[in-house]
């Protein structure tokens, strides 16, 4: 072999170049994960608590997850633990975790003046839940404007109440709230009053204080495609959307229906004794909306019987609607399901709602989400129930694990009470219920090879 001929390898070898390229729904994991964190690390400092050490880490993780979550549940009381700095850092999460961190990077870019790309459009559109990407950035503006002038709204109202008792800092107060209800999150500053853990107990009997944060809770809980379509065909019903319609009849049947339940199992008991027929019904009517993922309470929820109890539960797995500040399985879904198991008991080929037939696939894609939200919480209570004391009861662990799932944020009083190894699964619950869980598993097993063949059908036996 001549010299020429001679033939050289590289003493290394070539690098392989990375070629990872994101889905929308990893990106939107990816943000939700970096906010959480950044909030965590600022709430664990000693700057953000009021005994000037640092937090725990488990513990500030699980309130930055709670807060971005916008869910509620908390390891130490928001207003007797954290500083005026660390108060301001939860409502910052509340806010962008009720809106959407997507949200946010538009308005940064509005205020840059950067021009908004498709695959940004793309983002945005999963991040807010709309149909598609037409029209996504007159929805984000509508969404800001509208969010924003609703808080206020809100926070003037609460000022009614909270200035008269907490003087100038009952404007901060108010406007905390009004942010936390609207965004669902259930974040409250009542242990002003020396109180730990005690959300809006002292004011089970303050009309306006109840149906302010019930409006607030409920308008944030509607949606944002729901509040575009109102505002485009203002009280024109019959030229609403579907899925609007749904919304607002499945909306009074939730909030209604269980007030009465609610009023019906608790009347003779310790948590109404001594109250009024219209305090009564008030306190069971913010009971009702309050498990729309909000958080709130205005009586202790240990004292509930076991029938109110699990009537909260099934209310907090439904939660609000597609695309708002709520969680749950969404109560669209349980709408298709049901009409789906109505169409197959009576032998019916298509799904019907309002003279409109469903795509079968939204079926498979409800069933799906609700087996997986059930699923998650029943693994979730089975392994916190064996990591746990006998104390702490199976009825206590399935509230805290539905709730945690649901972004509600109520609970009976166990959350500081558990191991760090329970913190760390209801902060995981939470942060799959608020990205949503078929959205995190897509994230994570997302593939693009497609099967080539298609396998011959069988026949198996149902029921």
């Amino acid at each position: 072999m001549t010299e020429s001929q001679t033939i050289r390898v590289d003493d290394k070898p070539a690098r392989r170049k990375l070629n990872w390229k994101p889905s929308t729904m990893q990106i939107l994991v990816l943000g939700y994960l970096a906010i959480i964190l950044v909030g965590s690390f600022f709430l664990s400092l000693p700057i953000s608590a009021k005994n000037g050490e640092w937090t725990p880490y488990i513990d500030s993780l699980l309130v930055s997850t709670s807060a971005t979550c916008v869910t509620g549940l908390i390891t130490v009381d928001t207003y007797l633990h954290w500083t005026t700095f660390g108060q301001i850092v939860i409502i910052l999460l509340i806010q962008i975790g009720g809106l959407g961190f997507m949200t946010f990077v538009t308005l940064f870019s509005f205020a840059l003046g950067r021009r908004i790309g498709l695959f940004e459009r793309t983002l945005i559109a999963q991040s807010a839940g709309t149909f598609g990407k037409g029209g996504v950035l007159r929805l984000i503006k509508r969404i800001l404007i509208f969010t924003f002038s609703v808080e206020l709204v809100g926070a003037c109202l609460l000022m009614i109440s909270f200035v008269p008792d907490f003087g100038a800092q009952g404007v901060w107060f108010a406007f905390f709230h009004s942010i936390s209800a609207f965004c669902n999150a259930g974040f409250d500053l009542m242990g002003v009053n020396g109180t730990p853990f005690a959300s809006l107990t002292s004011y089970s009997d303050d009309i306006a204080v109840n149906l302010t944060i019930c409006a607030l809770i409920l308008i944030g809980g509607m949606g944002y495609v729901v509040w575009s379509d109102i505002w485009d065909k203002r009280f024109r019903y019959r030229q609403y959307r579907l899925h609007t319609r749904i919304v607002l009849w499945a909306t009074l049947l939730l909030v209604f229906v269980p007030a009465l339940l609610l009023f019906a199992f608790e009347h003779g008991g310790s948590v109404l004794e001594g109250k009024s027929a219209g305090e009564s019904f008030l306190i069971c009517l913010f009971q009702a909306v309050t498990p729309r993922t909000a958080g709130f309470n205005t009586v202790t929820l240990s004292e509930l019987s076991d029938s109110s109890i699990l009537l909260m539960q099934i209310l907090m797995f439904i939660g609000g609607n597609s695309g708002s500040t709520a969680g749950g399985v969404k109560v669209t879904t349980m709408v298709v399901i049901l009409f789906g198991l109505y169409s197959s008991v009576r032998g019916h080929k298509d799904i019907v709602i309002g003279k409109r037939a469903l795509d079968l696939s939204l079926v498979k894609q409800a069933m799906s989400l609700f087996t997986i939200y059930l699923l998650f919480v029943l693994t979730a209570t089975l392994v916190i129930c064996a990591i746990e004391p006998p104390e702490i009861t199976l009825r206590d662990v399935s509230f805290e694990c539905v709730s945690a799932i649901a972004t509600v944020g109520l609970t009976t009083g166990i959350t500081p009470l558990l191991t760090t190894a329970s913190k760390f699964i209801i902060t995981l619950l939470m942060f799959a219920g608020r990205l949503g869980v078929l959205t995190l598993a897509s994230a994570m097993m997302a593939s693009k090879v497609q099967p080539t063949t298609k396998r011959p059908t069988e026949k198996i036996l149902i029921g």
